[in-house]
């Protein structure tokens, strides 16, 4: 899962003949695992059509400051809010005397003003343009400011002179988007205990009691934590998904090998999420294959598996414990009455039954809980909402040292 995974950057882009460019860079973000975002100007729109950018990113392009139809009324401030960094490659003459001046004239000038998230801004321009006096002077203010800014090449430039003004090279705007989000994050110093994805319980040999449960929700959960600079121990049932990369990966099967897991990691942990859809129930495994034309179909008896949750509760200390729970009716009654009796600090509760919430979907929705506050969060990407739970997190954390 690369060394960008689950960050949000938010590319903008000029009208500069090397917007063409972009379009690499964006897929180099993505590659190595960021989610992207593009807003464009009007004018660099007429050299890059914007449905490219939306092909390689698979996200709406944002452009128009009051297009008709829209999700957001207050568009420039959601994309504000989205960005863990504000990159704008490239960047023309304009763009940056309206930056340096704090003219918002557009939707990218605008969301330039809003953004507290840092900012990179990479030239390309004509050598002259980027050498006038005006246009230094621009660059050294937004320096001043803490705007990073990657200065321009030298080679031949599109109106078939050579000097400075070219973009900067992409490895080069790459390693310096990589550099500030790699950074020490909220969650530096801490280890974070997750578990993801359903348990086997086995009937004979070949075949299991289990769930459809992927593992999508703690995979999001423990690599944007590690992104954030978190020690992730990840334990997981049997899926198809690849665990993200930079956490320690623990696979299990059954829900006794998961009991097992997390409770020998729990101990010097700062924060236990509990994301996986363990069994509730086992049973004594019989050994070979049970005969379809027999009847020990009807013998079988189902035991209850251990609470990892509850035990977890009992031990938690000073620790922060996080559970999800799936309620099709009276939600929030019964999540609450879980989150007390289980001693847990914050509870996700999901109903099934509605749309884009069930197991396996790549979406959900429901209610984010803790002892002072209940969210109702819209149905969503599982990166999302792992955000915005990871986010509350950090604000617990800040509230207890």
């Amino acid at each position: 899962m690369g060394i960008l995974y689950g960050r949000h950057i938010l590319l903008g882009v000029t009208a500069s003949v090397a917007a063409y460019k972009s379009c690499e860079l964006a897929r180099m973000l993505i590659k190595a695992g960021a989610v992207v975002r593009v807003v464009m100007t009007e004018h660099a729109a007429e050299l890059v059509r914007p449905l490219l950018f939306e092909t390689l990113t698979g996200n709406k392009v944002f452009m128009e400051m009051f297009p008709e139809m829209r999700d957001d009324p207050m568009e420039h401030i959601g994309l504000a809010d989205w960005a863990d960094l504000f990159l704008i490659a490239p960047a023309t003459a304009n763009f940056i005397g309206k930056a340096a001046s704090g003219v918002a004239d557009d939707l990218i000038s605008t969301t330039f003003l809003t953004v507290d998230s840092p900012v990179i801004i990479a030239p390309a321009m004509n050598s002259r343009m980027w050498q006038d006096p005006s246009v230094q002077a621009n660059i050294e203010l937004l320096q001043e400011r803490g705007v990073g800014i990657i200065g321009p090449g030298t080679g031949e430039l599109a109106c078939g002179t050579s000097g400075e003004g070219r973009l900067a090279n992409l490895d080069t705007i790459f390693d310096a988007v990589v550099g500030i989000l790699n950074k020490p994050g909220p969650l530096s110093g801490r280890k974070i205990l997750i578990s993801a994805g359903p348990t086997r319980e086995f009937i004979d040999e070949v075949r299991f009691i289990s769930n459809p449960s992927t593992g999508r929700m703690g995979f999001m959960l423990a690599g944007i934590a590690s992104s954030w600079g978190a020690e992730v121990v990840l334990v997981h049932g049997p899926t198809h998904i690849e665990p993200p990369g930079f956490v320690r990966s623990i696979e299990v099967i059954s829900a006794e090998e998961m009991a097992t897991a997390v409770l020998n990691n729990a101990p010097d942990a700062d924060i236990i999420i509990m994301a996986a859809a363990v069994s509730d129930w086992t049973l004594p495994r019989i050994d070979g294959k049970i005969k379809k034309k027999g009847r020990d179909f009807q013998k079988l008896e189902l035991r209850p598996t251990k609470d990892i949750l509850a035990e977890l509760g009992k031990q938690k200390g000073t620790k922060i414990l996080v559970g999800f729970a799936v309620e099709t009716e009276n939600m929030i009654e019964n999540a609450r009455e879980k989150m007390n009796r289980k001693n847990l600090d914050m509870i996700f509760v999901n109903n099934p039954r509605e749309a884009g919430t069930t197991f396996g979907a790549a979406t959900n929705a429901g209610y984010l809980i803790t002892s002072r506050e209940e969210r109702k969060i819209p149905l969503m990407d599982k990166g999302e909402l792992a955000r915005i739970i990871l986010k509350r997190l950090v604000d617990i954390l800040s509230k207890t040292d």
